[in-house]
C-alpha cells in the first residue's frame, strides 16, 4: 500500500548491478526520519577553532621553516618573520586550549563524545573494520554498519590526528623554548629534545607533522562532503547544528551504548 504522504507515481530508482541506492529521494516529513543529538557545543566550538588552527599552524610554519617569499628592497618586510612567527605561536596556543576543552569532553560529553568513542575496542567494532574498508573501497558497500557516531575507521584515524597534534605541540615548545634556555617552557619541554636525539630531529618531526595535517586535511574535508552529497548521512550540518536527521526504524550499530 502506498504512502499517503508520498504521491503513487514517486519511488525509489531502482539499484542497477554495481550501483548504490545512494541517490534516493528524501522523503516530504511524515515521520520516516528523526533527529539524533550527537555534538555537543564545546565539541563543536573546539573543532572548528582547531581547524582554523591548524590551518594557520600550517602555513606560517611552512613560511617559518623556509621562507617562500620575502618582497626584495621593501623595508616594510624587515618584520615578516616575526609577524609569522606570532601568528604561528598564537594559534598553537588557541590549539592548545581547544586540546584542554577536548580533553574535559572526553570524560564529561554524551557517549558519542567520551574517551570509549575514539577506540574501536568492542568486538562489534573490530568485526565491522573490514566492513567499513570494504566501503571506503566500494567492495560491497551496501552490506556496511551504519553508525550515529563514528564507525570504527574513523575513531582510529581522528585518535590518530589527536595524537599526532599532540606530538607536534609538544616537539613545538620543545623547539620554543630553545630561544630563552632556563625559562618556564624550555624547563618543562627540555627533555624532548634530548628523547628524540637531538633539536634537528625534534624540528624534522615537527616538519613532517605538518604535512601530515595537510594530508588529512583534504581527505577529512573529501568525506565529509561526500557523506553528505552521496550517503545524505548529515556529516557536515551535524558538526554545525549538533545533531542529523536519521531514517525512523533503521538500525544503527552505536544506537545503544
Amino acid at each position: 500500500m502506498t504512502s499517503p504522504s508520498r504521491p503513487a507515481h514517486e519511488h525509489r530508482p531502482p539499484i542497477h548491478a554495481g550501483a548504490l541506492d545512494y541517490a534516493r529521494r528524501v522523503p516530504p516529513p511524515s515521520g520516516e526520519y528523526e533527529w539524533v543529538y550527537l555534538w555537543g557545543r564545546p565539541l563543536r566550538f573546539m573543532h572548528w577553532v582547531a581547524a582554523i588552527c591548524i590551518v594557520l599552524l600550517a602555513a606560517t610554519g611552512l613560511f617559518i621553516g623556509k621562507p617562500y617569499f620575502v618582497p626584495a628592497g621593501d623595508p616594510e618586510s624587515a618584520y615578516l618573520m616575526g609577524w609569522f612567527r606570532f601568528v604561528h605561536f598564537t594559534a598553537a596556543a588557541v590549539l592548545v586550549m581547544t586540546g584542554i576543552v577536548r580533553a574535559y569532553w572526553l570524560l564529561m560529553g554524551n557517549r558519542f563524545e567520551r574517551l570509549p568513542a575514539l577506540f574501536p575496542l568492542k568486538r562489534r567494532d573490530l568485526r565491522n573494520m573490514i566492513e567499513v574498508v570494504k566501503f571506503y573501497l566500494m567492495i560491497e558497500p551496501e552490506k556496511a554498519p551504519k553508525y550515529l557516531g563514528h564507525n570504527p575507521l574513523q575513531q582510529l584515524s581522528y585518535t590518530g590526528i589527536y595524537l599526532c597534534a599532540v606530538l607536534a605541540v609538544v616537539t613545538g615548545f620543545a623547539m620554543y623554548g630553545q630561544s630563552n634556555p632556563g625559562g618556564l617552557i624550555y624547563t618543562a619541554f627540555n627533555w624532548v629534545n634530548p628523547l628524540l636525539g637531538g633539536a634537528p630531529i625534534a624540528r624534522f618531526l615537527h616538519h613532517v607533522l605538518t604535512w601530515v595535517f595537510l594530508i588529512f586535511i583534504p581527505i577529512h574535508v573529501y568525506l565529509a562532503l561526500r557523506a553528505d552529497a552521496l550517503e545524505r548521512t548529515g556529516t557536515i550540518s551535524s558538526i554545525i547544528s549538533g545533531g542529523r536527521f536519521v531514517e525512523a526504524g533503521e538500525h544503527y550499530v552505536d544506537a545503544e551504548s
